[in-house]
């Protein structure tokens, strides 16, 4: 029997957290239903869709707002993806952990299970078949619920084998237990300042909706809209969702983190707003981030190779061969 592979975190186009077996199948599994994030999620759904609309304002829409939009691109955006899963920035340990405190506000759940979850999900797309809960290749409903109330139990799962930085850090481990109940602190303030509405809006309703549209722009990211580049050898490709690009802070460009998955860049072209890498920027302004992996200092990528047909680039800008390394087109 072959070792087990190990992929190193020093190769930035690696899935980082997962011990691969020889055995390890990312097709084969069972999806159960998940009654911690299902029960969590449906009364969330339930008080949005219940007591949101009574409870309207034009301030508790700007709690909402606010709210939301800062705890997607503090804490999912660029705490928990780019830096947590891809390590794509170094970070000060108390800035570190408070991306990690936002990124679990955001209410999907704790900083390993959003490694783990991910982390397999990347690789099962690596693979040339994997199970359509891994591929958002199943019905809009069945693929809505697998997702946000269930779970994938493979019969023969890669290992999740966290480095030790992460798995041992104390507060993380203390988000991994506590999730839910760090939306306490939050709604006890939204409340003392803007009664039930303010806490529904900017609790619930904030919930609610950065879940359900982390899935849907994600199943819409693996399965249409422009793409620049392919990988090959995986199963699945991925596609950029350009009108959900502020939304997500500049995650829905896809198609350029499945070329460059350690980059901290995602919005490589002249247009595509990255605010998540805009919150980098300042921060690497402010000496608060360093080593920050984007396209111009990735090493090459002999996989990568642009799509058959690709969009005409802007003029000016180059077209790069696949296994040269390439320069962000719209420059550091």
């Amino acid at each position: 029997m072959s070792p087990p592979i190990n992929l190193s975190l020093n190769d930035p186009h690696a899935v980082h957290h997962l011990r691969i077996d020889p055995d390890a199948d990312a097709e084969k599994g069972v999806v159960r239903w998940d009654p911690i994030h299902s029960l969590w999620n449906l009364t969330m759904l339930a008080a949005t869709l219940g007591l949101a609309p009574r409870l309207f304002s034009w301030s508790a829409l700007a709690v909402f707002m606010a709210t939301t939009g800062f705890t997607l691109l503090v804490g999912h955006s660029v705490g928990f993806h780019r830096r947590l899963i891809h390590g794509s920035f170094t970070a000060p340990l108390w800035l570190d952990h408070i991306l990690m405190w936002v990124g679990t506000l955001v209410g999907m759940s704790g900083p390993l299970w959003m490694i783990q979850a991910h982390d397999t999900r990347d690789w099962g797309q690596r693979q040339q078949l994997c199970h359509p809960y891994l591929s958002n290749r199943c019905g809009f409903w069945r693929d809505y619920w697998w997702n946000l109330h269930c779970r994938l139990d493979l019969d023969h799962p890669p290992v999740f084998a966290p480095e030790i930085r992460i798995s041992r850090d104390p507060f993380y481990r203390f988000l991994e237990r506590t999730w839910m109940f760090q939306q306490v602190p939050l709604a006890i303030v939204l409340y003392w300042l803007g009664g039930l509405s303010w806490l529904v809006w900017g609790v619930c309703m904030r919930i609610c909706v950065s879940v359900t549209g982390h899935w849907l722009v994600g199943r819409l990211a693996h399965r249409q809209g422009p793409q620049t580049w392919l990988v090959d050898g995986s199963g699945i490709q991925a596609h950029d969702v350009p009108w959900a690009a502020i939304p997500t802070m500049g995650e829905a460009w896809h198609n350029n983190h499945h070329a460059y998955p350690g980059s901290a860049r995602l919005g490589l072209y002249p247009g595509q707003s990255d605010w998540g890498f805009a919150l980098i920027r300042l921060l690497e302004r402010l000496g608060l981030a360093r080593d920050i992996r984007t396209p111009d200092n990735l090493p090459p990528r002999a996989a990568l190779r642009p799509v058959p047909s690709p969009i005409p680039p802007p003029r000016g800008e180059p077209r790069y061969p696949a296994a040269a390394a390439p320069r962000s087109p719209a420059g550091r």
